[in-house]
């Protein structure tokens, strides 16, 4: 595994384990962490899931205002813009465009960009002091991270205008209300219970899951006649893998199917 400054990758299984490692910063995030955070996932190495996890007792705690210190006479808006478009906003895509199942696993604050990172896995396990803010409000500005797209789709508009407007925590009991996280769990079994679920995703049809997120991405934006072709489309791709062969067999055969993510 490559060797990183503010992050550490490991792997268990066939889990890619990657965990934002600035536990004195609460993990803010400067942008060099989201490059390495793209560079960690942009080669799997056979990997068939990603756990994103915080060291510490916070996911992230937003992006590190002090991390990408001004230059002299720099405008700071300017500053601000490069590094969502060439930092920030790379590294999200790139977790999108995945085409393996992502689970993340909050403990504590996970706020503005950390926010946003957390809830872009397909699968969020919280744990008991988890808490989601967008805060950017307070200071003047704008959610980012994707925050305006992904919110509205995920817990409707009403409660995005809450969180975005407002300024407030959400905590895990009420994230799990309102639909944005998968499980609240107590906070010394959120390793074991997140690692468990990526496990268990990772020995699933990797190439079907793969499908899934893209066609729900894409369903989010499309048309319902859209959606329906896109499925038609990616089921016969999926019908010739080994993995659906394997899967007909075990259903036929009355066993459990054995993956090989191929």
């Amino acid at each position: 595994m490559s060797t990183f400054e503010t992050i550490r990758t490991h792997r268990d299984g066939d889990v890619l384990v990657v965990t934002l490692n600035r536990p004195d910063r609460l993990n803010a995030a400067p942008p060099a962490m989201f490059d390495e955070i793209r560079a960690a996932i942009a080669d799997l190495s056979g990997a068939r899931a990603v756990l994103i996890a915080g060291e510490g007792r916070a996911f992230c705690s937003g992006a590190d205002l002090m991390g990408g210190a001004l230059a002299p006479g720099q405008d700071p808006g300017e500053a601000t813009y490069k590094a969502l478009t060439d930092h920030y906003s790379p590294a999200m895509l790139a977790l999108a465009e995945l085409d393996v199942p992502v689970v993340s696993a909050v403990r504590g604050a996970a706020a503005g960009i950390g926010c946003s990172l957390a809830l872009a896995a397909d699968f969020v396990v919280a744990s008991e002091t988890a808490y989601f803010l967008q805060a950017f409000v307070n200071i003047g500005l704008v959610p980012d991270g994707g925050a305006s797209w992904m919110l509205p789709r995920l817990i409707g508009r009403a409660r995005a205008a809450e969180m975005m407007m407002l300024g407030e925590r959400v905590g895990a009991d009420k994230a799990l209300d309102w639909g944005m996280v998968h499980k609240v769990v107590a906070d010394d079994a959120l390793d074991a219970e997140a690692l468990a679920l990526a496990t268990r995703l990772a020995a699933g049809p990797t190439r079907a899951l793969g499908g899934i997120r893209r066609n729900l991405h894409a369903a989010l934006d499309g048309s319902y006649a859209e959606a329906l072709q896109r499925e038609a489309e990616v089921q016969r791709d999926m019908r010739g893998t080994e993995d659906s062969m394997e899967g007909g067999m075990a259903f036929l055969q009355k066993r459990k199917a054995e993956f090989k993510g191929r």
